[in-house]
């Protein structure tokens, strides 16, 4: 069958596919919308159409390389019998180093020190000591304790001695070495508050303009989730009124980042493009990870990370009509 990559994998993602006997395609000339059209699945690395099923009525799978299924018209597919499936906790490992390596950068002023070194001299950079300080001691609210949080919240507690909130939804137990915190508290006690969580119709705004006011004037807001989770406008108000110590932000309202926007003149931003959990190791775990899950549903199995269950009978229908086999294979 017909596989459509929105975007270049790792070539061992590839390789599981093409062992499978899948024709591998990227967009050509005629761009997605062409290829979608011939497809039986999508490995996505961008955002899809909401319309995806009309454009793609032979489509069986849309699995996402990562964890965050916005980019997918999730209600879509299932109406249509399309299989939605993602790759929990194969970039986990790197989104929370790289929420350390936020955390580190604020706190010890490393490259702030390397800039100023090269372009004002020794003494210049060296007085940049003045304002760093430690991270044991100090509290971190992690708002969503999934695979990310619960990796974050492990370097932090026990490689840096931190003190660690969580905030989550539901009554499950949090992980050793987190307290269990409501997200008033956390906004007011944290001196680092990590955004971990998925954009959802709930999650929308969740870091609100009354809940960023309630931040220490010394706090920092990583967010390593989506940006539309945080009330952009409120927080470059915050920003630059200096109500807050500043936000290390790799996601965003709109991305690509405009040329023009606001944020880019802030001093107190540290600003990535959506990189937190592009790893090489990582982007091999998803690329493999995403393409066992359409080799799975492609030969009509169940997806092990299955995003929309109620659309299995739906789908068994659509194979059917399609003129593939429906049954379930033996596991």
């Amino acid at each position: 069958m017909l596989v459509a990559l929105t975007d270049p994998i790792d070539p061992a993602g590839e390789a599981v596919l093409r062992a499978a006997g899948h024709d591998v395609q990227l967009p050509g000339a005629d761009g997605l919308d062409a290829l979608l059209a011939r497809a039986e699945a999508v490995v996505v690395r961008r955002k899809l159409p909401d319309d995806l099923s009309a454009r793609a009525p032979r489509l069986l799978a849309a699995v996402r390389q990562g964890v965050g299924v916005d980019m997918i018209p999730v209600e879509d597919c299932t109406a249509h019998g399309v299989l939605v499936a993602n790759v929990p906790g194969a970039n986990a490992d790197s989104v929370a180093e790289f929420a350390i390596a936020g955390m580190l950068a604020v706190a010890r002023r490393a490259e702030t020190m390397h800039a100023e070194l090269l372009a004002k001299g020794w003494d210049t950079a060296r007085s940049r000591s003045a304002t760093a300080f430690e991270l044991r001691g100090r509290t971190l609210g992690i708002i969503g304790i999934g695979a990310i949080g619960t990796r974050l919240a492990e370097i932090a507690d026990t490689g840096f001695r931190m003190r660690v909130l969580g905030h989550r939804r539901g009554s499950g137990a949090m992980p050793p070495g987190v307290e269990r915190a409501e997200l008033d508290a956390l906004f007011e006690t944290s001196d680092f508050i990590a955004l971990a969580l998925p954009l959802t119709p709930e999650t929308r705004g969740l870091v609100s303009a009354a809940r960023i006011a309630r931040m220490k004037p010394t706090a920092w807001l990583l967010n390593l989730a989506r940006g539309p989770v945080v009330d952009g406008a409120a927080l470059l108000d915050a920003l630059r009124a200096g109500r807050i110590g500043g936000a290390a932000l790799d996601v965003y309202d709109e991305q690509p980042l405009a040329p023009d926007h606001p944020l880019r003149a802030l001093p107190n931003v540290i600003l990535t493009p959506h990189v937190a959990g592009l790893s090489a190791e990582a982007v091999e775990r998803m690329s493999t990870g995403a393409a066992e899950e359409v080799v799975r549903i492609l030969a009509g199995d169940r997806p092990r990370s299955f995003i929309n269950p109620e659309a299995w009978e739906a789908s068994r229908a659509r194979r059917a009509a399609l003129g593939h086999p429906a049954e379930e294979a033996a596991a």
